[in-house]
C-alpha cells in the first residue's frame, strides 16, 4: 500500500475509533509511530506540545503534523481530512436518526461501555509520554546510575506543576511562553 493510502487509512481508522478527543488520538498515534516509523517517541511528545500550544484541535493538528512531517502538504491536509471525515459520516447518519437513538438502552449501553475504555487509553498514553519526557530510561539502564535518570524537563515540570496548584489563576499563555523560553535555553 503507497504512503499516502496508509497515511489515510490509518487516520480514517483513528478518526473513527477515536472515542474523547485529541488525547484519545494518542494511543493510535503511539502505534502509528512504532509500525510504521513516520516518527519516535520524542517526535510524539515534540507533535504534543505543539498541538496543545497552537490553536484548534489537538487531534487535527497531530494529524496535520503527521501528515506534513511524513508526505508534505498534501499529506497535512489528507491526513486532517482523513481523521474527521468519520466523526462527519456518524455525525450526519446519528442526526438523521437521533429520535429513534435517543432513547435506546443498547446505545445508552453502548456508550457507557465505551467510556472506560477511553479513559484506559488515555491514562496508558499519559504515562508513556509522562515517563519518556521525564525520565531518561535508556541513559538509567545504561548507567544504573540515579542521577542518569532524571533530566532537566523532570525540573521545569515539577516547578509547573507546583505553580499551578499555588497560583490558581496562573494563565495557561504564561506557562507556555515561559516552557517554550526554557525549551529554547537549553537546546541553544
Amino acid at each position: 500500500m503507497s504512503l499516502l493510502f496508509r497515511l489515510i487509512f490509518e487516520f480514517f481508522k483513528t478518526g473513527l475509533f477515536a472515542f474523547g478527543g485529541g488525547l484519545a488520538t494518542i494511543p493510535f498515534l503511539e502505534e502509528m509511530g512504532s509500525n510504521f516509523g513516520w516518527f519516535s517517541v520524542d517526535t510524539l511528545t515534540t507533535m504534543i506540545a505543539i498541538s496543545e500550544s497552537t490553536p484548534g484541535p489537538m487531534g487535527i493538528n497531530m494529524a496535520t503534523y503527521v501528515g506534513y512531517h511524513t508526505y508534505g502538504i498534501l499529506g497535512g491536509l489528507i491526513t486532517s481530512l482523513a481523521l474527521v471525515a468519520p466523526s462527519i459520516i456518524v455525525v450526519c447518519l446519528i442526526a438523521s436518526m437521533y429520535d429513534q437513538f435517543k432513547q435506546s438502552k443498547m446505545i445508552q449501553a453502548i456508550f457507557s461501555g465505551l467510556r472506560p475504555a477511553v479513559v484506559g487509553f488515555i491514562i496508558s498514553a499519559c504515562i508513556g509520554i509522562f515517563l519518556t519526557t521525564l525520565f531518561n530510561i535508556d541513559a538509567f539502564t545504561a548507567s544504573k546510575s540515579i542521577f542518569k535518570l532524571f533530566n532537566f524537563y523532570s525540573i521545569i515540570t515539577v516547578i509547573v506543576l507546583l505553580s499551578i496548584n499555588h497560583y490558581k489563576k496562573l494563565n495557561p499563555i504564561y506557562t507556555i511562553v515561559f516552557c517554550a523560553f526554557i525549551g529554547i535555553l537549553l537546546k541553544l
